[in-house]
């Protein structure tokens, strides 16, 4: 493997043929030589989080909802959030005040942990499947911000994320859905 993804964004490619992926944004938590895995951060689902795992409720960012984080194994539950710097025993750190959380543990045990987001499922490759799908350019790589994981417009993270690129890239954040409708 040439070179991580972990903590940063795939974003898919406007021709991105795969209707599990269209339009999506994902946040890497992991990729080395076993595979890849993460998290799709803009298909929020008309689902209350506080139902998914009701001790976290308290700490969801609002509105509240539980996002589809992948096709794999869609009844498993992902929590990520913020977590100030010092070290806290549920929280991997990820990205800046990004971490994953351990929702096992008892919310009230890390003081300081808000802004989560729970994810049902996750993305998933096995080794050498996302080296493929870079290669044939499935996917951008672009670098991943906070507040990308806590947004309040998840449905427009795609476009916003292809517009703060700057040229060509952003010109994609208009890209039609059906460009032969041009």
């Amino acid at each position: 493997m040439n070179s991580s993804t972990r903590a940063r964004l795939l974003v898919a490619t406007p021709d991105m043929a795969d209707p599990n992926f269209t339009r999506t944004v994902l946040l890497m938590l992991e990729h080395n030589d076993d595979g890849a895995l993460g998290l799709v951060l803009n298909r929020p689902l008309q689902v209350s989080a506080a139902d998914a795992v009701p001790p976290w409720a308290d700490l969801l960012e609002p509105p509240g909802m539980l996002h589809m984080g992948g096709p794999v194994s869609e009844g498993t539950i992902v929590g990520i959030g913020l977590a100030p710097a010092s070290g806290h025993p549920c929280v991997t750190p990820l990205l800046g005040s990004i971490g994953l959380l351990d929702l096992h543990d008892d919310p009230g045990d890390d003081p300081g942990v808000t802004s989560v987001r729970l994810f049902s499922g996750y993305a998933g490759w096995s080794a050498g499947q996302l080296e493929v799908e870079l290669a044939v350019g499935s996917w951008f790589v672009l670098e991943a911000q906070p507040a990308d994981v806590t947004t309040a417009d998840a449905e427009g993270l795609w476009s916003s994320v292809l517009r703060r690129q700057g040229g060509l890239l952003a010109q994609l954040a208009t890209y039609p859905d059906d460009p032969s409708l041009n």
